[in-house]
């Protein structure tokens, strides 16, 4: 339990993303020791020292989590979804209640549109409800529309439902009994804390959450530049499959989906279709061959553990931070023009962050604040 209130603590802690949560605790071998190392590291960034969550906040949130009947489970936990740990920024905690075990089995995502067409929420509907009886588990976002459809097809065995705001916040209000229905008889899943109200800047990452969950994500009907859309290409950037059920170039709606067509996205039109296409998935979903530790997956991030070839002096840091604009560059990129080694960059780069002083993009690229 102490590890967990330092874990959370950590996570709460202003200027601590999931990234930089990783990055601490595979260079300080824990929560505890990661706090009491942040101003020193915050001080070398040249930024204020970060405030650190309040322990009594800390302790009157897991309190009332556990009196909601709700429990955390945290990256490095055995039960934490594989899949979902493969993302660079997977969320460090996760607030559930429900059946968790449904975590453990194949998974397929579906996703659309909130002002969905009937026709579009049948098929939706019959297709979770068809994947639901293969021993699928079905996650989407409790949203209106496609959304909502997925769960009612589902939602007797298999759904999953990731929500954008805290695990008491029923959003949106008439899916209500909906979303306590899928606590009870299926999965619900928060990454805010408890009565944090859904605000546009959280369903991005409540979108990843989707599409890292999953083997495959599926989107029916959905208009360009959507969420939807953002949860597909979330999906393809983590290597996962993406599927699209066409529609009429004359409704709107299809637009999104018919250009992931185009793109190279999968038609399909059945369970069936989908099913073929995770089945070689099925082993990683099932456990196969997970390492003991989840903070070791990734040998790059396992450089910081070393120390730096360099002594990072301040000529060295600002020799790196010279590099920095508000246009996002990858990592790597930085370590080839600094002539830098990794743990170097790295290093310098968890100081920044903690300092304000540096912002994270996906696909392991950074910037300068804006």
């Amino acid at each position: 339990m102490k590890d967990n209130f330092d874990r959370l603590r950590l996570i709460r802690s202003a200027n601590i993303g999931p990234v930089s949560y990783v990055q601490l605790i595979r260079r300080y071998g824990s929560a505890a020791k990661a706090l009491e190392m942040l101003p020193e590291l915050a001080a070398k960034g040249g930024g204020r020292i970060p405030r650190l969550s309040d322990k009594d906040a800390i302790a009157r949130e897991m309190a009332h989590t556990q009196k909601l009947g709700a429990h955390y489970i945290f990256l490095g936990d055995p039960d934490y979804p594989y899949l979902l740990a493969e993302l660079s920024n997977a969320p460090p905690a996760l607030i559930y209640r429900g059946n968790l075990s449904l975590l453990s089995h194949p998974t397929v995502a579906i996703v659309g549109a909130r002002n969905a067409s009937a026709a579009a929420c049948r098929f939706a509907r019959n297709l979770a409800n068809s994947l639901m009886t293969q021993g699928i588990s079905v996650v989407s976002g409790l949203a209106r529309g496609i959304d909502t459809a997925v769960h009612q097809g589902s939602v007797n065995k298999s759904a999953i439902a990731v929500i954008a705001g805290g695990i008491d916040i029923n959003y949106p209000p008439e899916n209500e009994n909906l979303q306590n229905q899928i606590a009870c008889d299926g999965l619900l899943l928060a990454e805010q804390p408890p009565g944090t109200e859904p605000k546009a800047r959280h369903f991005p990452y409540r979108n990843r959450i989707i599409a890292g969950l999953a083997q495959g994500t599926v989107v029916i009907e959905a208009a360009p530049k959507s969420g939807s859309l953002i949860t597909a290409r979330l999906a393809a950037e983590a290597g996962r499959q993406v599927m699209a059920v066409p529609g009429s170039p004359l409704d709107p709606r299809s637009r999104g989906c018919n250009g992931l067509i185009r793109e190279g996205a999968t038609l399909i039109q059945s369970a069936d279709d989908v099913l073929e296409l995770i089945r070689h998935f099925d082993d990683r979903a099932a456990g196969a061959n997970i390492p003991d530790d989840l903070f070791e997956t990734q040998d790059d991030q396992n450089k910081l553990r070393e120390t730096p070839t360099e002594e990072i002096d301040d000529a060295i840091r600002q020799s790196l931070i010279d590099l920095l604009s508000m246009t996002p560059v990858s990592v790597d990129e930085l370590i080839r023009q600094s002539r830098l080694s990794a743990a170097s960059v790295q290093m310098i780069l968890l100081e920044l962050e903690l300092a304000g002083r540096l912002t994270r993009h996906a696909g392991a690229r950074v910037s300068l604040p804006s």
